[in-house]
């Protein structure tokens, strides 16, 4: 009886003194490294030591909804991809992808966001349920005076009186003094109708001047009017 009690006294302090050492050997730096050969994960949180969150990957169903100073937007469907965080914790861009037949192919973009507003500046393709497709780099010109927050307060609002996007942007743009709170500016790459090359719009977003080869492999160059009417074809005699 006395042997066995010795080996148990034996093995409870030999369990002790292991479990102390993994656990202090644990608490140095590094020791938290660890290799995988492969992960299946639905989300992955990249953090600064003090819990700042810099970039989320994610899939569609726990894709991060972004934020601005910290404060997360409201609840919303948004694709897959990679989000990117500032260290004021503002979403500054990131990379999103969907589509399917059903939908009408694919949806991929690189976005880079305006300082507290939307995205400035995508690399992208868009195909379209016809199955043309859109590609290339695009540039807006957004509002400095009217921030990411404020915009989704108000499209929110004109959510619930049942008002369409077009309807929308009109309606802050009347509240805007006229002036559009955002529109494309410059586009490079291949069109819908095929044409490839570049366009350029004015502070409204109206086209003002493309050149371009069209879907014959024509070289064109035009100019329009502030209603982007055409003015002149510069290479048409």
């Amino acid at each position: 009886m006395k042997r066995e009690n010795f080996f148990l006294k034996l093995y409870a302090i030999s369990l002790t003194f292991i479990l102390a050492f993994l656990f202090l050997t644990s608490l140095k730096p590094g020791a938290a490294i660890e290799k995988f050969g492969e992960i299946t994960v639905e989300r992955i949180n990249i953090v600064e030591p003090d819990g700042t969150l810099k970039m989320v990957l994610s899939n569609q169903v726990r894709q991060h909804p972004g934020m601005i100073d910290g404060t997360p937007f409201p609840d919303r469907q948004r694709p897959p991809g990679i989000l990117f965080f500032n260290e004021e914790q503002d979403e500054v861009g990131g990379l999103a992808y969907y589509g399917n037949k059903e939908a009408g192919g694919n949806q991929v973009f690189l976005s880079f966001d305006q300082y507290k507003n939307d995205q400035v500046m995508q690399l992208m393709e868009y195909t379209a349920e016809d199955g043309s497709n859109r590609y290339g780099l695009q540039l807006w010109e957004r509002d400095k005076d009217l921030t990411a927050p404020q915009i989704l307060q108000v499209f929110d609002s004109l959510d619930r009186a049942g008002y369409i996007n077009r309807q929308k942007l009109e309606f802050l743009k009347q509240r805007n003094g006229g002036e559009p709170i955002t529109a494309p500016r410059l586009f490079i790459g291949r069109d819908y109708d095929r044409a490839t090359g570049m366009f350029l719009q004015d502070t409204y977003g109206t086209d003002r001047l493309r050149i371009y080869l069209d879907k014959d492999n024509t070289p064109r160059m035009e100019l329009l009017d502030a209603q982007g009417n055409l003015v002149r074809d510069l290479l048409v005699q």
